[in-house]
């Protein structure tokens, strides 16, 4: 194995959240796990939150907790997918916490078997426990139905904490007015960053070195300036990916000291991983195009995306759509019929029946500016048509052209509108150019979703 070459007695840098592996040099981290500790075991709160971006440690935090904890007094339940339906996350819960498949269905009985539980570990002298990894895949209806679920509590203390770790969007969704009850019983709330400083990131690499079994200088005092810079300056998960490469690639050269150059190279193979997934070019001069009058209407059809359906629900994978979803409204369609959906070209959905006299027939372009209207917004001033711009994506040249009525008016919209507008957007260019939809097959969403934040920003 590649870590017996460096006298190591285990892998030191899996991406597996295993405690035994923890560097106690993320400060953001420590503070996270430190406070949730607290309300669990001295705060007597009933949610405690953890949120931060993908890579930083939240499940390992977790998982530290739950092993910092005297069993003895508690029931534990891990939620890790909480992307189901309420009566399977109650079942689910349940199910750990007795120790057996739960079967009940209903969702009154279930309600009565946990509060019949809570009570019986009460009188046993126990506290129960419910850590949910990634909460951000909660719906708002679940949210909802967990808040409701903490009303279980007695006069005197909390029967049980509910911990849920997320990226940002659970903080977005938590600070929801509709969600003001749910964010007032919230005892903690940590926000994880990454490891701020290079010299930290050089304590926490010889950190778990040391706890695999080094005894020895690995990594060249000039590897940690590449860390730090392919690492997206201190995200843990490629902090981990970059040196556990560099150690195969040492391994396999026979090498005695891990340089600068060899993180360099190995970091250069994942850099569009901390990179932004939109690589911007310089947008043309103005003098460079024809005026819009001045086009054919096969240069119009090259040039410019279709805004005119800016009305049609844009396509939304479950995680953006749940944003602006509220409890009591449909739910939004799971990303698989999404996908389905670009990979038959980007179909735009059937419009009802409300809609059909405006999108049924859609007039011919006979002008650019015709093809850019949109009902209901003011005219464009004069010598202010639109914002083009221009990106490479997956290897396309890609040219947006975003007229400045719908500029204008999503600035003063509600960013649900500005979703709206940006998604509608993104759908049509991954229909112009389906070279994009066929170079990302394995997540094509991800690509839609890139575009749609890009638009969104200009937005803004």
């Amino acid at each position: 194995m590649y870590y017996d070459y460096w006298g190591l007695k285990k892998p030191p840098f899996d991406n597996v959240p295993d405690p035994t592996m923890y560097a106690e040099c993320h400060t953001s981290m420590e503070n996270a796990i430190a406070e949730t500790l607290f309300a669990i075991e001295e705060g007597n709160e009933c949610v405690a939150v953890i949120v931060g971006d993908v890579g930083l440690g939240k499940t390992l935090s977790l998982r530290i907790i739950i092993d910092s904890l005297d069993h003895d007094k508690y029931k534990i339940a891990m939620v890790a997918n909480p992307d189901m339906s309420f009566i399977e996350l109650l079942r689910e819960i349940i199910g750990q916490l007795t120790g057996t498949q739960c079967e009940e269905r209903r969702k009154n009985n279930l309600l009565e078997i946990f509060n019949k539980i809570l009570f019986e570990t009460i009188d046993s002298g126990k506290k129960i426990l419910i850590f949910v990894d990634e909460a951000n895949a909660m719906s708002p209806a679940n949210l909802e139905s967990l808040r409701l679920l903490t009303n279980m509590q007695d006069a005197q203390s909390n029967l049980f904490t509910i911990v849920l770790a997320g990226q940002l969007e659970l903080a977005r969704r938590l600070e929801h007015p509709k969600r003001a009850n749910l964010l007032q019983r919230i005892g903690t709330f940590c926000r994880i960053d990454k490891i701020e400083t290079k010299d930290l990131i050089r304590a926490y690499v010889e950190t778990r070195l040391s706890l695999a079994g080094g005894s020895r200088t690995i990594f060249a005092d000039d590897a940690y300036g590449f860390l730090w810079e392919y690492s997206d300056n201190g995200v843990p998960r490629l902090i981990n990916k970059i040196c556990k490469l560099s150690l195969k690639a040492g391994e396999t050269n026979q090498f005695s000291l891990i340089s600068g150059e060899v993180v360099r190279q190995i970091g250069e193979r994942f850099l569009h991983l901390a990179g932004p997934a939109v690589q911007m070019r310089r947008p043309r001069r103005r003098s460079e195009r024809k005026a819009p009058e001045e086009l054919s209407h096969d240069e119009r059809a090259a040039y410019y995306v279709d805004t005119s359906n800016l009305s049609v629900e844009p396509f939304m994978d479950r995680r953006r759509h749940s944003e602006i979803y509220e409890p009591g409204e449909p739910e939004p369609k799971g990303s698989t019929e999404v996908e389905q959906q670009i990979s038959k070209g980007m179909e735009t959905p059937e419009p009802d029946a409300e809609e059909a006299s405006v999108t049924e027939t859609p007039k011919p372009l006979k002008e650019a500016a015709v093809a850019m209207e949109v009902p209901g917004l003011p005219e464009e001033p004069a010598g202010k048509k639109e914002i083009i711009e221009e990106f490479e994506m997956l290897d396309v040249k890609v040219t947006i052209n975003i007229p400045y009525h719908v500029i204008e008016k999503s600035r003063s919209s509600s960013h649900e509108h500005r979703l709206k507008v940006a998604g509608s957007m993104a759908a049509q260019v991954l229909k112009k150019y389906p070279e994009l939809v066929a170079a990302s097959l394995d997540d094509p969403i991800s690509v839609w979703n890139d575009i749609r934040e890009f638009v969104l920003d200009k937005l803004r």
